[in-house]
């Protein structure tokens, strides 16, 4: 068969044609898989962006958790060098303070008193000792009746208190009694008073040697105080500070010498009345437990004795 020239136009119009359609398809094909390509690499990106923001956060948090770190040791280097500063300046003021102690004391044992008052309170003291001695002779016989008293109310608690106090009180006369004192080398003797103190409306002066037997005496009527308050509680005794026989005694702990024996006993029972409070009540109202002991406040103390210095 003869293929003529319109036949020969057709088929190179159709040729031409499925080449042109390969050509698109071709085209579309490599523009799609190119697209594909750009959605692919977009959804990556947004896929990552989350990880990457997380990230620069958590590279943000831990910057600022190193400077509150620097910060912070900043401030506890800047905290312990005003420590030390502080430490330096009260050790130097304590140093400074037992300095001006140290001179007050000496002006102090510098001031003598005059021989002839000396020998003054060297009679005094003999015949405070004297009649001390003969007091607690007197006090056995009253000790006896109260301690019958009390085993026949059967508190057996206050019983046993008043038994240790009258032991520690008997150790006292022994001590009086085998100890011999050196007046002529006492320091009590030739040492000015540097306080006063007011009581029952009367002033009276009194040196440190003095002074501290009071100290004492309401130290250790606070302590006997708290133990017989707490025997009463024991025995579910009303409260009484005044019908314990300590309290009436008031001698633990003087020794008759360099205070009277009338102010002892005032101070003893001023510790005495609020020891036996805090020990009926169970209580540290005036006083502390330190080292095994009630011991009064050093506050309530200073109140009690109101010590004025005259020097």
């Amino acid at each position: 068969m003869k293929i003529n020239n319109l036949d020969r136009i057709v088929m190179a119009i159709v040729i031409s044609t499925l080449s042109a359609a390969g050509v698109s398809i071709a085209a579309d094909s490599d523009r799609g898989s190119r697209e594909e390509q750009k959605r692919e690499q977009y959804e990556k990106k947004q896929e990552e962006k989350p990880r990457q923001q997380q990230k620069a956060q958590s590279a943000q948090q831990e910057q600022k958790q190193d400077q509150q770190q620097r910060e912070r040791a900043r401030q506890q280097q800047q905290q312990e060098r005003v420590e030390r500063q502080s430490g330096q300046i009260e050790k130097q003021q304590r140093v400074q303070q037992q300095q001006r102690q140290d001179q007050v004391q000496e002006q102090r044992q510098q001031q003598r008193l005059s021989q002839q008052r000396q020998q003054e309170l060297i009679r005094q003291q003999q015949q405070r000792v004297e009649q001390y001695r003969q007091h607690l002779d007197q006090q056995e016989r009253l000790a006896r009746e109260r301690a019958a008293l009390l085993e026949r109310q059967k508190r057996m608690a206050q019983y046993r208190f008043q038994q240790e106090y009258l032991d520690r009180v008997r150790q006292q006369q022994i001590y009086l009694r085998d100890h011999r004192f050196d007046y002529d080398h006492d320091p009590y003797f030739y040492t000015a008073p540097i306080y006063r103190y007011n009581r029952g409306g009367s002033y009276y002066e009194i040196n440190e040697y003095g002074a501290k037997t009071l100290r004492q005496a309401v130290n250790y009527g606070y302590e006997e105080g708290f133990r017989a308050g707490r025997a009463d509680r024991d025995d579910r005794w009303g409260s009484n500070y005044k019908d314990s026989y300590a309290y009436r005694d008031a001698n633990y702990g003087y020794s008759g010498y360099y205070v009277n024996r009338n102010d002892y006993n005032y101070y003893f029972r001023e510790g005495f009345r609020r020891g036996y409070e805090d020990g009926y009540n169970s209580r540290y109202r005036y006083g502390r437990f330190a080292d095994g002991n009630p011991s009064i406040l050093e506050t309530i103390l200073s109140q009690i004795l109101n010590f004025q210095s005259i020097r």
